[in-house]
């Protein structure tokens, strides 16, 4: 039987409460980016545990969802990306949020961690038929830093304020830290994988590249490249992906690639066999143990990972992150 890929966690939500919702009327502005909202502006933690925040805030219980966007987290500082969306499936982008952890009910509660608004819109050229159709992603909310401190699994809450200032509490299905341990981290040495070039396909493009059209993502091989260059490796199926957001990260990536190159290589790695799911994995995939899509890795000129984002990012993170593998 064919392996598929996981879907990842934002559809698990879907599958779970059998739709996702969140607060608000519905979206806001198309390509609006936003910074995190100050902590102040939600309830203090101040040792109290999720259940005495739950119930001392003063927020309702939500009839809305908050949908992670990443199943891979490891101890210490992880990036937390999410969507937030209506019962019929639309996105929302008028709300503010902050998130709550915690190890268990007696536990402290880590929090409140507000989060950014990140578009994934880009320069209207780069803006594939996969990245725009119906149905795509326009935007992600993105924790910079959580600190987990220990493996496990976790209590997660929201708390999300809509226009009219409203408190509102929805829980978040909890995230297991340590779950995926061969999935390469911050600091080590990523698996020296080949990827396939234009060249090696005689420029059919279509071959190893479901973007509509191709993207230009595919002019070195990683394993030629590796620690002799910056490395901006992605991870990602438009045409075939299951979260939704992997046209928009490669059109994101395509429009910073055309930025920093040639500075930095940009790879785009496709994830199943002849861009077939009956196929299975590309074995690409199968040696960085990715069980989600997209993955983007950013690699330095030593061949050491310094940066990687699981899910959907947009412009304004990637070119961020890229500080991690080029000097200022």
């Amino acid at each position: 039987m064919p392996r598929h890929l996981p879907r990842p966690a934002i559809l698990l939500a879907l599958a779970a409460v059998a739709a996702v919702a969140v607060a608000g009327c519905g979206g806001g502005g198309e390509g609006e980016t936003r910074p995190a909202p100050p902590p102040k502006d939600f309830p203090a933690a101040q040792g109290k545990t999720m259940s005495q925040i739950l119930h001392g805030s003063g927020a309702v219980p939500s009839e809305l969802v908050v949908a992670p966007a990443s199943q891979v987290f490891d101890t210490g500082e992880e990036r937390y990306p999410f969507g937030v969306f209506t019962a019929g499936q639309e996105q929302v982008e008028d709300v503010e949020v902050a998130l709550y952890f915690a190890k268990d009910g007696k536990s402290k509660v880590i929090g409140p961690l507000p989060a950014k608004l990140e578009t994934l819109q880009t320069k209207p050229a780069y803006r594939s038929q996969n990245g725009s159709g119906p149905g795509e992603a326009k935007s992600v909310y993105v924790v910079p830093k959580v600190d987990f401190p220990e493996d496990g699994s976790y209590l997660a809450v929201a708390m999300l304020k809509g226009p009219d200032g409203k408190l509102e509490a929805s829980r978040i299905p909890s995230p297991v830290v340590g779950q995926y341990p061969k999935v390469p981290k911050v600091g080590e040495r990523p698996p020296k994988i080949t990827t396939l070039t234009a060249a090696d396909v005689g420029n059919d493009l279509e071959k190893i590249d479901t973007r509509v059209p191709p993207d230009q993502m595919h002019k070195v091989d990683f394993a030629e490249v590796l620690g002799k260059k910056p490395i901006v490796l992605v991870f990602a199926t438009p045409a075939l992906c299951q979260s939704r957001v992997c046209g928009p990260v490669v059109d994101v990536a395509q429009q910073v690639a055309d930025k920093f190159e040639p500075r930095a290589d940009f790879i785009h790695q496709e994830v199943y066999n002849e861009n077939e799911i009956s196929k299975g994995l590309r074995p690409q995939l199968k040696a960085f143990h990715l069980p989600t899509e997209p993955w983007t890795y950013l690699i330095d000129a030593e061949g050491v990972i310094k940066d990687r984002l699981s899910g959907a990012y947009g412009v304004d993170e990637l070119e961020e992150a890229m500080g991690t593998i080029l000097p200022g």
